[in-house]
């Protein structure tokens, strides 16, 4: 039997989640990620829980999880619950899968990168390495004999592209057009993978996630979010996406671009150092423990508590 889903409405408490992909150890920008979703979850009385996105095995790397969560404890935050990994959640990604395909939402792909620059190349829009690499529709009505490869979401309904509206905490009002931006996306890859956008919005759902804080780059991933959402019948949650922490070359901090790993041997420091980028007040304390329910009482001041998030957003 199928896992059932979560219906559209939640019934759990306030509840926060960091989400860290175990490629490699936390930096100082993860490490803002990490310290605004605990504040808003215990400013608003809830639970906090850590999510290890290890669905992406490949770039996986051994022990990184263990690493990850090392660091987290020596900052003291200490999940509400033993973590949650991806790689143990297919079966509930397949059930997700399954409805879209039965009730005709998604579709396989038979296309390739190459096959998508062309089509675009085709009608005199060739494909900019720098911007999101939108896809055509080419597989919409049917392969033409192609081999399948991916499953992609539909983003045109009735005839008409997706427009998703919603409020983020921090950032003020936002609108994407999906199948402007970003086109039919994936949600199971040619790899045999499954797609981040299917995995982050089922388990979510699966643990009650009712407000999700993190960095700014993820901001342009939320309209997709939104509309897989609504086709799965799932609850929308809140959004706040904090600043992001800037290498010197002016680009986002990453592991990709060398970020060194997050030093906890002086919690304090790196607690602080966070909570500045976050707008955060200095906070003097003794203790990581006085500190943190300083910070949390600061958060609350910052980010007014709101009601709790029922059903979906318009």
């Amino acid at each position: 039997m199928s896992p059932a889903l979560p219906t559209g409405r939640f019934s759990a408490p306030p509840t926060g989640r960091f989400a860290p992909s175990p490629t490699g150890p936390l930096h100082a920008g993860s490490a803002v990620a990490a310290l605004a979703s605990w504040l808003d979850a215990r400013a608003q009385g809830g639970r906090w829980l850590v999510r290890i996105e290890d669905v992406d095995t490949p770039r996986c790397q051994p022990g990184a999880a263990e690493v990850i969560l090392g660091q987290l404890a020596a900052l003291g935050l200490l999940p509400d619950a033993p973590p949650l990994w991806q790689s143990s959640r297919g079966a509930a990604y397949q059930a997700a899968l399954d409805r879209l395909l039965a009730a005709g939402l998604a579709y396989p792909c038979g296309c390739s990168r190459r096959d998508i620059d062309a089509a675009w190349a085709a009608q005199g829009r060739p494909h900019d390495r720098f911007a999101e690499r939108v896809y055509p529709g080419t597989c919409r009505a049917g392969l033409n004999g192609k081999p399948a490869r991916a499953t992609r979401l539909m983003t045109v309904v009735d005839g008409a592209g997706v427009q998703i509206a919603w409020t983020d905490r921090r950032l003020g009002a936002q609108q994407q057009d999906v199948a402007q931006a970003v086109g039919d996306f994936i949600l199971h890859r040619a790899d045999g993978l499954w797609a981040y956008q299917l995995a982050v919005v089922v388990d979510d759902a699966a643990q009650g996630v009712t407000d999700v804080v993190r960095g700014a780059d993820l901001a342009d991933n939320t309209a997709r979010q939104i509309h897989l959402q609504r086709q799965l019948g799932l609850p929308t949650p809140r959004h706040l996406h904090t600043p992001l922490v800037l290498a010197p070359d002016g680009h986002k901090l990453s592991k990709q671009n060398g970020a060194a790993p997050l030093d906890t041997r002086q919690p304090l420091a790196t607690l602080q150092a966070a909570a500045a980028v976050l707008g955060l007040p200095a906070l003097p304390a003794t203790s990581v423990t006085d500190w943190l329910a300083a910070a949390t009482r600061a958060w609350a001041a910052a980010w007014p508590l709101q009601p709790a998030v029922h059903g979906t957003v318009a």
